[in-house]
C-alpha cells in the first residue's frame, strides 16, 4: 500500500512594496476622517485644539510605525504584532492580543466599516433602510441597542462575504484591488483638501475659526490635557490599522526591507492628508457647523457647502470607495493573525492551514467573516470598539516595551533595520500610549474598564487552550 505524503503549502510572496504601502494607507483611510472631527470639535470647542489633536495623533502613530519597523524586519512572518508580542514580551501577551483582535478589534472594525459603507450607499438607494425588521432591543448600559436584521446590515454582510471570497482566491487579487482602491481614495481625499483650500474658502468660516477663537480663551493650560487625551480617541482610531501590513509579512516579496518602509511612508502620507483635510474643513465650515454636522458627516457637509446637493453624492461615492477599500485590507490582513495563532495551537486547528490552490488561509478568512457578520447583526460593534480603546493602546505600549526587552535579551539577534532615534522615539511612543491609556481610565472609566475585562477574559481561555493543545500533541505522539 502506498504512503500518502501531505504536501506542505506556503504563502506566496506576491506583495510588492507599493502594494504594502497601499495596504497601510488603505486600511488607515476608512470613514473616520469624514466623521470624527465633529465629535472632536464638540469636546474641545476650539479649532486650534482640534488641529492639535489630529497632529498629536499623527506624531504618536508615526513614532509607533518607526518603532515597529525594527520588530517587523526581525520577524517578517504571518501574524505581525501577535508575533512581536509573543517573542518580545511573552506568549500570553501575544495570545491576549490575538484574542482581543478576533473578539472585537479586527472583526468589530470590519463590521463598523461595512455598515458605514452601507449607510453611504443608502444615499443613492434610499430603500437601504437602517430600520431593523425583526429582533430585539436591549440596553447594555450605554443606551438601547437594536439587535436584528436591517437592509443596511444585510448589505454590510454581503460586502464582507464578497471581499472575503476575493481574498480567499489569492493574495495577489486582494492586493491588486487594495492598491487600485487606495490610489482612488487617496486622490479623492487629496481632492477634498484641494477643493476646500481653493474653492470652499469661506470668509465667515475663516474669520470664525482662525481669529480670536482659534485657541481657547484661557489658552493652552494643563487643564486641557485630559480633554485632549479623551478627544484623541477618535483621531487615533481613524489612524489605526497602520500595523496590519505586518500581519501579512510572509507574503511580501522583500519583507525585511519593505515592511519598515511601508509602515513609515504609509503612516506619514495619511497623517499629512488628515491634518490638511481638517484645515480644509475649517476654511469651509464654521466650527459650530463642524461640531453639529448632520450625523457627524463633516466631509459631506463640506462638499455640500461647496457644490450643493451634487457635493453630497460626490462625497458619498468617495466614502463608499474608501470604506470598501479599507475593509479589503482589514480582511486580507486580519486572517493572517488567526493563522499564526492556529500554528501555535491557540486557535481553531483548521485556521492554520492554507488552501492548496491559492495558498491563502481560507478557513481563517471565513471564520473571521462569520464572526464579523454576527457583529453586524448585533448592533453593538461601535460600543465594542469603544470598550477596547484602552486595551489597544495597552497592546501598543507592550509592543514598544518588547522592543526594549529584546535589545537586552537578544542583543546579537539579526536586525536588518534598527528603530531610528532609539531609545528616544520608542520611549516617547511607549510613554505616550501609557499616558493615553491612563487618561482613558479616568475620563472614560466604564468603557476602558470593560475593554480591559474583555482582554482579561482571554487569560483563562489561553491556559485552557494551551493545555488542550499540549494534550493533543501528546496523544498524537503516542
Amino acid at each position: 500500500m502506498g504512503v500518502s505524503v501531505k504536501q506542505d503549502t506556503e504563502f506566496r510572496r506576491e506583495i510588492t512594496r507599493l502594494d504594502a504601502t497601499a495596504l497601510v494607507v488603505g486600511t488607515m483611510i476608512g470613514s473616520g476622517i469624514f466623521l470624527v472631527s465633529a465629535d472632536i470639535m464638540r469636546q474641545v470647542s476650539s479649532p486650534g485644539v482640534m488641529l492639535l489633536v489630529w497632529a498629536l495623533s499623527g506624531v504618536i502613530t508615526l513614532m509607533g510605525a518607526l518603532s515597529y519597523g525594527e520588530l517587523a524586519a526581525m520577524f517578517p512572518k504571518a501574524g505581525g504584532q501577535y508575533v512581536y508580542l509573543r517573542e518580545g514580551v511573552s506568549p500570553l501577551f501575544g495570545y491576549l492580543y490575538g484574542w482581543t483582535l478576533f473578539a472585537v478589534i479586527q472583526t468589530g472594525t470590519i463590521a463598523a466599516v461595512a455598515v458605514a459603507f452601507a449607510k453611504f450607499t443608502a444615499i443613492f438607494w434610499p430603500g437601504l433602510s437602517p430600520d431593523v425588521w425583526f429582533g430585539a432591543t436591549v440596553n447594555l448600559g450605554s443606551g438601547p441597542i437594536a439587535i436584528g436584521v436591517s437592509p443596511q446590515r444585510l448589505l454590510a454582510i454581503v460586502s464582507v462575504i464578497a471581499l472575503t471570497w476575493i481574498n480567499a482566491r489569492g493574495v495577489r487579487s486582494g492586493a491588486r484591488i487594495q492598491t487600485t482602491l487606495t490610489i482612488v481614495k487617496t486622490l479623492s481625499l487629496a481632492g477634498l483638501v484641494v477643493l476646500g483650500l481653493l474653492i470652499g474658502r469661506n470668509a465667515t468660516a475663516i474669520a470664525a475659526n482662525f481669529g480670536a477663537n482659534f485657541w481657547p480663551a484661557k489658552g493652552l493650560t494643563l487643564a486641557l490635557l485630559p480633554i485632549i487625551g479623551s478627544a484623541m480617541v477618535g483621531s487615533l482610531f481613524s489612524m489605526d490599522s497602520w500595523n496590519n501590513v505586518g500581519f501579512a509579512g510572509s507574503e511580501l516579496k522583500n519583507p525585511k526591507k519593505d515592511l519598515p518602509v511601508s509602515m513609515a511612508m504609509g503612516t506619514l502620507t495619511v497623517t499629512i492628508l488628515y491634518v490638511l483635510a481638517n484645515v480644509a474643513y475649517l476654511v469651509t465650515l464654521p466650527g459650530d457647523s463642524i461640531a453639529h454636522a448632520p450625523q457627524d458627516r463633516v466631509g459631506t457637509a463640506a462638499l455640500q457647502a461647496m457644490f450643493g446637493d451634487p457635493g453630497l453624492y460626490l462625497m458619498a461615492g468617495a466614502i463608499m470607495i474608501s470604506t470598501f477599500g479599507c475593509n479589503n485590507g482589514l480582511i486580507l490582513s486580519g486572517a493572517r493573525v488567526f493563522y499564526a495563532m492556529a500554528k501555535d495551537n491557540l486557535f481553531f486547528k483548521r485556521a492554520g492551514t492554507l488552501d492548496p490552490k491559492y495558498q491563502t488561509p481560507k478557513f481563517a478568512l471565513w471564520i473571521q467573516a462569520a464572526w464579523t457578520s454576527v457583529l453586524c447583526l448585533s448592533g453593538t460593534y461601535n460600543d465594542l470598539l469603544t470598550y477596547v480603546i484602552a486595551a489597544q493602546l495597552l497592546f501598543y505600549a507592550c509592543t514598544a516595551l518588547g522592543l526594549f526587552m529584546m535589545r537586552k535579551t537578544r542583543p546579537d539577534a539579526e536586525r536588518p533595520v534598527r528603530a531610528p532615534g532609539y531609545p528616544w522615539i520608542p520611549g516617547l511612543y511607549l510613554l505616550s500610549t501609557l499616558v493615553l491609556c491612563i487618561d482613558l481610565l479616568f475620563t472614560q472609566t466604564k468603557y476602558a474598564g470593560i475593554g480591559l475585562i474583555i482582554v482579561a477574559l482571554g487569560v483563562p481561555v489561553y491556559f485552557v487552550t494551551k493545555a488542550s493543545g499540549a494534550r493533543g500533541q501528546v496523544s498524537g505522539a503516542s
